[in-house]
């Protein structure tokens, strides 16, 4: 039989295309395959969600909540308002931990922001024996922080502490280091400057070692010294990871709990800090645990202005 051309007439219905075999079955296949890996995907996601809702969001918003109560862990948690956070304001103890935190900050980012950056030049200056001095450096860091302060603490004792020993064996007056409140403060931050100045020592080794040579080179051919090279090309180099260290670094001195804890106690006014406090007002003394509360959430703002700064750094760079 002949096949018709006559042209279709308008207004007639579309002859159906025809679909190739196994066209419609490959599509379900690919559906179920990108279903299935999606289903994965998003199952991995889930349990990082979870994690951060159950163990980062939840407290956070809990302690918030809990700032505006007062709880005892005993009593059923009564509604206060903004009580908590006046009676705050009227301690003389919450002056004091902030102006002796904000002490601790400034002596840690003279000492532990500058002394790691030496280290690390130095280091960076060796041709012999570069990976031990790096394990060196870097050993406090992996030593647990209480076992760093007991460590320490040895080394303080007034009586046949090492500190004392060599002090007595060269003639020299001894010392009460943390006994005393003249010389406490700057001997909590010895101890935390040796204990953590290996992480920043190595970061800033990285970015030493990620400058070009022959920035150095033609400084050299220039007539430049090592206070030149250091002042003109090391330097500009390394200001943003400078700047990012030292944000890091008030975060974490801001914070600093374990060494007074340790080593002064929470009752020392000499050397209580914001976290000492936390703990004094929670645990120790008041069982106030909506002072406490509120107490973290002032600590976590003021921290939240320098997170935002560090963020917003990390961003540009980007």
């Amino acid at each position: 039989m002949a096949t018709s051309l006559a042209p279709r007439r308008p207004g007639s219905p579309a002859a159906p295309a025809r679909r190739r075999p196994g066209t419609h079955s490959a599509r379900r296949a690919r559906l179920r395959r990108r279903i299935a890996d999606n289903a994965l995907a998003y199952a991995f996601m889930a349990a990082g969600i979870v994690c951060f809702a159950v163990f980062s969001w939840y407290p956070l918003v809990r302690g918030i909540v809990l700032s505006f109560q007062q709880d005892n862990l005993i009593t059923a948690p009564r509604w206060v308002g903004l009580a908590n956070y006046r009676r705050l304001f009227d301690d003389p103890l919450f002056w004091t931990a902030w102006k002796n935190t904000a002490e601790f900050t400034g002596l840690a980012l003279l000492l532990g922001y500058a002394v790691p950056f030496v280290i690390a030049v130095l280091l960076n200056e060796l041709r012999h024996f570069k990976a031990y001095f790096r394990i060196a450096v870097y050993l406090p860091v992996m030593l647990p922080p209480i076992v760093v302060v007991m460590l320490w603490q040895f080394f303080y004792d007034p009586g046949g502490g090492l500190f004392n020993t060599v002090l007595r064996g060269a003639h020299l007056p001894t010392s009460q280091w943390v006994q005393s409140p003249h010389a406490a403060m700057i001997s909590l931050v010895l101890v935390s400057t040796w204990a953590n100045m290996g992480g920043a020592t190595l970061m800033y080794l990285a970015a030493l070692q990620a400058i070009p040579g022959e920035l150095f080179e033609a400084a050299e051919l220039d007539g430049a010294g090592i206070w030149a090279r250091l002042r003109y090309v090391t330097l500009p180099q390394m200001r943003f990871i400078m700047l990012v260290l030292l944000l890091l670094q008030i975060i974490s001195t801001m914070q600093v709990f374990i060494e007074p804890f340790q080593l002064t106690g929470f009752t020392d006014p000499s050397t209580i800090t914001v976290m000492t406090l936390i703990y004094r007002y929670a645990f120790a003394v008041d069982n106030d645990f909506g002072l406490a509360a509120s107490m973290s959430v002032l600590l976590f703002a003021v921290l939240g202005v320098f997170a935002a700064l560090y963020l917003r750094l990390t961003r540009e760079s980007d």
